[in-house]
């Protein structure tokens, strides 16, 4: 029985280089998050003294951060070409055993040189092919 487990240890953190090959940029990535929100639709009577909502589309977002690095295979190599490329990248997530893989495009590649030195990255991916989020 595996039980709670907490965010240490993941074993997939992968995302598609504009070639459409998955490249682990784990050791690059300090801090992500994601979300699978799903929009509703306010269908509340005027009969009604709380809400109704009907749920309709899923969604997919991931915000990722993390230290630049310019090896060849790193983080750099594959956010490099969000600027560039119209393509679609396969994020896979992976920790205790399960998984979450989405087709992504991403919106963004922010780089930023803190006053103390730091060499930073940030990039948002969103949902590209109205496949829903599933975890496996």
């Amino acid at each position: 029985m595996a039980g709670k487990q907490s965010g240490l240890g993941w074993t997939t953190l992968s995302v598609d280089n504009s070639s459409g090959v998955a490249k682990d940029i784990r050791t690059d990535v300090h801090e992500f998050d994601f979300s699978t929100p799903r929009a509703v639709q306010d269908v509340t009577g005027v009969d009604k003294s709380a809400m109704e909502r009907l749920l309709l589309l899923s969604d997919f977002q991931i915000n990722l951060s993390g230290t630049f690095d310019p090896d060849a295979d790193k983080s750099h190599d594959v956010f490099s070409t969000v600027s560039s490329s119209d393509v679609q990248r396969t994020v896979s997530l992976g920790i205790a055993s399960k998984t979450l893989a989405n087709e992504c495009v991403f919106t963004d590649y922010a780089l930023t040189r803190a006053s103390g030195g730091e060499f930073t990255w940030k990039t948002t991916g969103v949902l590209a092919n109205g496949a829903l989020p599933t975890w496996a």
